[in-house]
């Protein structure tokens, strides 16, 4: 007899199950990742290849995860420990449960660091509103931040305590208040500065760059980082999907239905945020290609020192950054301390999170000093992919390329071979039988190889 809720709460409603799991997939990737792939891979031509990755691969694999959590209603350890028995199939997939919560735990610890980052900006520029000094030169500013491993340690304990109190509080009372708050606010900052781009005159020219098919571009290496980017940004393989699935009411709710209102939701936003960033990139003649922290915390705070108040902009900007990346950090603790606080009991559910985010803090810390006292810590030049990494890279090499494609492989397979035509015929009555069918051979063949091309490609 399958459960029809979980010890740890439920979500009250659909709405609050694609909130949560929009806030999972929106991060900082969405913020500004998306649109440089976009731009460095042929614009438009691009985004048509990331949403047809997006049909294919993701959410057939999404719908999977979803499906397997609500089917267990626990961690995704125990989900798949009590499925593996009750359908007779091999206990080596609770594998994929372990494999999930160990990558979130790595991800969380640079993914706090890095986060901590977007804290200290924010602070900044309240900082300016109430007259403190300008910010001045941004790329020293970014430098002696990323030099001064007490900053960095500080506000990466800060940004892993907020995440720590909203999910030590649970379903109902810490992560559905959260995310009822964070991600509507997520929304109204990015369109109050997509907005602001409309002032400035470029915003043809920003989705010119953004949107215009150049089809000559497109390789092999154009559509595995397509892949790799549809992949990553539903947050699939860490179990965190699972784990929200478990909270999923039946009554009423469609899968494939809240799967595609978070999918659109996720792509909505790193739509809208290269609407935000790249009509002022434009307007102040900023290099709009290349990517990474360069251009958020080097190149706009010149463009927020020029504009018309631009202190107000830059606060605006970061605090949505900031919340991208909380909302994201949520998700990433919760599916090991949902393990956590079944196997102590949930009255331990608050030291189960603690506990967890403490593990995941003290790894952070090896990021943090890989930024500065360890900087010439580093594989050795010409050992493989890994060679000049420092110890923040390899763990995100690890996390990212290597444990999330594995476990969104192997989350296809179970799904496709482990569980019988009934079972996923019951989690998916409303899907008509023509898309039943396309979708259970994608799981058991499409998705698992085109999965492994990306992290054959990661690894090659």
């Amino acid at each position: 007899m399958e459960k029809t809720t979980s010890i740890h709460g439920m979500w009250s409603s659909r709405l609050m199950f694609v909130l949560a799991a929009a806030g999972s997939a929106v991060g900082l990737g969405n913020i500004w990742r998306f649109p440089y792939l976009t731009s460095d891979n042929g614009g438009g031509a691009f985004v048509l290849v990331y949403l047809a990755c997006i049909a294919v691969v993701g959410l057939p694999i999404l719908i999977a995860e979803v499906l397997i959590g609500r089917r267990g209603r626990m961690s995704p350890i125990n989900t798949l420990r009590k499925m593996a028995k009750e359908y007779g199939t091999s206990r080596g997939w609770v594998g994929i449960g372990w494999l999930g919560i160990v990558a979130g735990v790595l991800i969380l610890s640079f993914y706090s660091v890095v986060g901590g980052w977007t804290l200290h900006y924010s602070w900044l520029y309240v900082k300016q509103l109430f007259g403190g000094a300008p910010l001045g030169d941004p790329s020293v500013a970014f430098r002696s931040l990323l030099s001064d491993p007490l900053e960095l340690t500080f506000w990466h304990a800060v940004f892993m305590l907020l995440t720590t109190v909203v999910v030590a509080l649970g379903v109902e009372k810490g992560l559905e208040r959260a995310v009822r708050f964070l991600m509507p606010a997520l929304f109204v900052l990015l369109l109050l500065l997509v907005g602001y781009g409309f002032t400035t005159g470029h915003m043809g020219e920003a989705a010119t760059f953004l949107f215009k098919p150049d089809f000559s571009r497109i390789s092999g290496g154009v559509f595995l980082s397509a892949m790799g980017q549809a992949f990553f940004t539903l947050s699939l393989g860490m179990a965190t999907m699972m784990t929200y699935g478990a909270y999923l009411p039946r009554e009423g709710i469609s899968i494939p239905r809240v799967v595609i209102a978070v999918a659109l939701t996720d792509t909505s936003v790193a739509l809208l945020a290269g609407l935000a960033i790249f009509p002022i990139v434009i307007a102040f003649g900023l290099e709009p290609a290349g990517g990474g922290p360069g251009l958020i915390f080097n190149s706009l705070p010149l463009a927020f020192e020029a504009m018309p108040l631009g202190t107000m902009y830059g606060l605006l900007f970061f605090g949505l950054l900031a919340i991208a990346a909380w909302t994201s950090s949520i998700s990433l603790l919760e599916p090991g301390t949902a393990f956590l606080s079944e196997k102590f009991g949930l009255k331990h559910r608050k030291g189960s999170a603690l506990l967890l985010a403490g593990v995941s803090w003290a790894v952070g810390l090896l990021s943090v000093l890989s930024l500065n006292l360890w900087s010439d810590v580093k594989v050795p030049a010409g050992v493989n992919v890994l060679g000049g990494k420092n110890i923040m890279d390899l763990i995100e090499f690890l996390a990212n390329d290597l444990m999330l494609p594995l476990g969104g492989m192997l989350i296809a397979l179970f799904a496709g071979w482990a569980l019988s035509r009934t079972v996923l015929r019951e989690e998916l009555s409303e899907m008509p039988e023509w898309l039943f069918v396309v979708l259970r051979w994608t799981l058991r063949i499409v998705a698992p190889l085109l999965v492994l091309a990306v992290l054959a490609h990661a690894v090659i």
